[in-house]
């Protein structure tokens, strides 16, 4: 699989060392300049290259999302059309500034995303797990028991593509539901948030089926 990732820190790169270790082909992309990502390139070895944004979200079958909250509206939409986009980003205001519909609750932080990607295909996933046991956590398809990560989406065919590249990173993908409902049932503050939790504990936790 191609794999874009936007966003060059403890997730992004994260993202980029689990995915070419799986057998994918990762371009990584921060808003600095692929300079910038030399030392990444080359310790994460020949399956990952440093790319501008707008070439990482060409490049990717599923592009990712890694950047902080408040710089949504700085992605490039054009590239991202049609592109299934997992959304990895939190909303925490004291560094993002406040957003008054985030604030009251009428809306996720992944449904603003999807209003300013109107082509693409919003995933919520791999937000809540902390970036180091992210790195460590996962487990052979064999394994008794998996960590599970929740996934969020209002299009059936992307979250599955997200559940397809979760289990391959050696988690166990947990359908939370849709951007709505569902990204309000893993984001900061929530008692799953950063629980890193077994699957069936998340799955009855955030309380959909699978």
């Amino acid at each position: 699989m191609r794999i874009g990732l936007i966003g060059a820190g403890h997730i992004g790169s994260t993202l980029a060392y689990l995915c070419a270790e799986a057998g994918d082909d990762v371009a990584i992309a921060n808003r600095h300049g692929p300079d910038t990502l030399h030392e990444l390139e080359v310790g994460l070895g020949r399956r990952v290259h440093a790319a501008t944004p707008g070439e990482a979200a060409r490049f990717g079958e599923i592009v990712v999302l890694a950047v902080p909250f408040g710089q949504y509206r700085d992605l490039p939409a054009a590239e991202l059309n049609g592109k299934t986009v997992i959304d990895a980003s939190n909303y925490y205001p004291q560094r993002d500034g406040r957003f008054a519909e985030l604030e009251d609750g009428h809306v996720t932080s992944s449904e603003l995303v999807q209003r300013e990607l109107p082509g693409a295909h919003v995933v919520k996933a791999f937000n809540a797990m902390r970036w180091d046991h992210l790195r460590s956590y996962g487990h052979s398809a064999g394994a008794n028991r998996r960590y599970g990560i929740p996934v969020s989406a209002d299009d059936a065919e992307a979250k599955w593509k997200v559940f397809d590249l979760v289990e391959q990173l050696g988690f166990e993908p947990v359908d939370a539901g849709g951007l709505a409902d569902g990204g309000r049932k893993h984001q900061p503050g929530t008692p799953v948030y950063t629980a890193d939790l077994w699957a069936e504990d998340l799955r009855e936790r955030v309380g959909v089926d699978a």
